[in-house]
């Protein structure tokens, strides 16, 4: 078949390449197998720059050295704290321990007193009891102004309550002891102190005291003398606590009675009951109180200073 005459079948491989390539360098296009070009670098602007990164890469260095030395130091002085504040935990512990131990003897005595209360308080009121037994010859006499008694208190005492009661006795009244309570007062004001006498026979004291409370309030000229029995201190603010409710007791339609030394027996519906502690009868009265109608105030009245059964007084 002659050149260049166009026939039916595609051009060759070789044929196919040169056609590309001159495609390709009429786009103006690189091929993709070409490298890119290369920028050009001037050495001494690549040593320059080298250097003043050098420059900065130590001055980090040395920044960040400084930084160490100075956390170094810290954790020195955090190591030498610490140590300080494992010694003194170990201190504290220490005395944790003896406190500890002193704490376990302490409850272990309390244990032991614990059961010796009943006992104590057992004693404590056999003592009351010896006091007021060792009392019980003891009359006061409230009222008497100061010095009114003179030199001889004795006498005087003999005479005028035999003149107040109007009352004999057979043996005479003999007293052991006379004194008044208390420093003397100067000025001669305020309340007169009280006399005690101790009388040689209980049985006389006795008898005073039922005379004077049979005739209700003595009267000596315009002064009102009053005897009462003498008692401990405890007694005698049991006995006030006790009297203290007697306006409550009446309120509530109680009958009651105040007895030596001190106990309260009280009769309610029948019943009758007989109290030793004040708060005791104080919580009955409460009981009381709510099965009935709400208590109204009650004043007390001129009856409620004086005895209200064998063995009041001592106010």
């Amino acid at each position: 078949m002659p050149k260049g005459k166009a026939t039916g079948k595609s051009p060759g491989k070789p044929a196919r390449q040169l056609l590309f390539s001159e495609a390709l360098r009429q786009q103006k296009l690189p091929l993709a197998e070409d490298p890119p070009p290369r920028p050009h670098i001037n050495r001494n602007m690549a040593e320059g720059t080298q250097g003043a990164s050098m420059d900065r890469v130590l001055q980090e260095i040395s920044v960040v050295g400084h930084k160490l030395e100075g956390m170094d130091s810290a954790m020195a002085a955090l190591t030498a704290e610490t140590r300080s504040m494992c010694l003194e935990i170990a201190g504290f512990q220490s005395q944790i321990s003896g406190l500890d131990q002193r704490v376990t003897t302490v409850e272990t005595h309390i244990a032991s007193w614990t059961d010796r209360d009943q006992e104590f308080l057992h004693l404590c009121s056999k003592l009351t009891e010896l006091e007021d037994r060792s009392r019980r010859n003891n009359i006061r006499l409230l009222g008497f102004p100061e010095g009114i008694e003179g030199t001889d208190t004795l006498s005087y005492l003999r005479d005028i309550l035999l003149k107040l009661t109007d009352k004999t006795f057979d043996p005479p009244l003999e007293f052991e002891t006379v004194h008044r309570l208390g420093p003397k007062r100067q000025d001669g004001k305020g309340r007169p102190r009280p006399i005690v006498a101790c009388l040689l026979r209980h049985e006389q004291a006795h008898q005073l005291l039922q005379a004077a409370r049979a005739q209700g309030p003595l009267r000596l000229g315009t002064l009102e003398i009053r005897l009462s029995a003498d008692f401990s201190k405890e007694t005698a603010d049991r006995r006030r606590a006790f009297l203290s409710l007697r306006p409550r007791l009446r309120h509530l339609d109680v009958k009651f009675g105040l007895f030596k030394p001190a106990r309260m027996w009280i009769t309610k519906n029948g019943e009758s009951r007989t109290f030793y502690n004040p708060e005791d009868l104080r919580i009955f009265l409460e009981r009381l109180q709510e099965q009935t109608q709400p208590m109204e105030t009650t004043a007390q009245t001129p009856q409620d200073t004086q005895g209200i059964s064998p063995g009041v007084g001592h106010l």
